[in-house]
């Protein structure tokens, strides 16, 4: 399996990281075990979650995913096989978004705890919180970084102002910068990275490891009319991409998909994982069948005239 370098960090991932946001929710311990069991035994080494995963769900409290991800890692013997990305800053029941220094060093504990190792290989700030000096937040990465308990530390759901100031405010203060950016991005919503926070992204060598690269579903090919928004608890977030466009990109999907007798879900990831600035998707997966098919897509090499028909169908006016 070949591994790309994640951004200027030391941490080297397969072109594909599982998400372990369903852990705890469509997905039970066991199942999970057995994903988990796949993925990494097909030569994949990063795994994403978060404290507040699964959170939403009728009498979960958050950190779920965490706990069995680290149930498994303590039972397998392998963290040191394993790139594990965590994130800091949702409502675990602290009642807002939350970057503070007092916070993410009482976050930190638990997420270690559930994920019962001494370290987490890459810590996230889940959402900016304009209230929140960047120094603060950094300052109390760098006391985490230097304690051993954070390796790097990135940003997700940060828009280029956003990234580029906190940036500025890491080289002025001689603090730790964030080394990895996780936007949402897919064939479906582009602009958002494709403008300038790829661009920066790509000037600075951050990494960008993505997530909704199946558009919450849409581009697994099974939710076509509303009538299909049924089969799934995560049905309701296809919605928004049931129009003419979102059809007509899966079509030529469906059509490409079909000359390299691969599925949908897999040229889908394959677009993503060939374009430039991203190191790679987050998929996950609710049984091993799915997780066949997603660690399918690492080497799965669409031809220039199939990234070019997807770029052309997808293309935001």
């Amino acid at each position: 399996m070949n591994r790309r370098r994640l951004g200027r960090t030391t941490l080297h991932i397969a072109p594909l990281v599982l998400g372990g946001n369903v852990f705890g929710w469509t997905v039970d311990e066991r199942t999970a075990f057995e994903i988990l069991d796949h993925f990494v035994d097909s030569g994949f080494n990063a795994i994403d979650t978060a404290d507040n995963y699964s959170r939403w769900v009728p009498g979960n409290v958050g950190g779920e995913s965490e706990a069995i991800i680290g149930k498994w890692m303590r039972s397998r013997g392998n963290r040191d096989r394993v790139v594990v990305i965590t994130k800091v800053g949702s409502d675990v029941g602290q009642g807002k978004r939350d970057i503070s220094a007092t916070h993410i060093k009482r976050a930190i504990e638990a997420s270690l705890r559930r994920l019962r190792t001494d370290f987490v290989d890459l810590y996230l700030s889940h959402w900016p919180v304009p209230e929140t000096p960047y120094e603060e937040t950094l300052g109390a990465y760098r006391d985490l970084i230097e304690s051993g308990k954070v390796r790097f530390i990135g940003a997700s759901n940060h828009d280029a102002k956003q990234l580029g100031d906190a940036l500025v405010t890491a080289k002025q203060k001689s603090l730790p910068r964030y080394e990895v950016l996780e936007p949402e991005y897919n064939l479906y919503n582009r602009n958002a990275f494709e403008a300038q926070l790829r661009d920066l992204c790509m000037r600075e060598a951050i990494g960008v490891i993505v997530y909704y690269a199946l558009a919450q579903g849409f581009f697994t090919g099974k939710y076509r009319s509303e009538r299909d928004l049924g089969q799934s608890v995560r049905g309701g977030g296809v919605r928004p991409y049931l129009n003419k466009r979102g059809l007509a990109i899966l079509s030529a999907l469906d059509e490409i998909a079909s000359q390299h007798k691969a599925k949908v879900a897999e040229v889908a990831l394959a677009w993503t994982i060939a374009q430039p600035g991203v190191t790679a998707p987050i998929a996950s997966a609710t049984n091993i069948d799915q997780s066949k098919s997603v660690t399918r897509a690492a080497s799965l090499v669409l031809s220039p005239s199939d990234l070019a028909v997807l770029d052309r169908v997808s293309a935001q006016q």
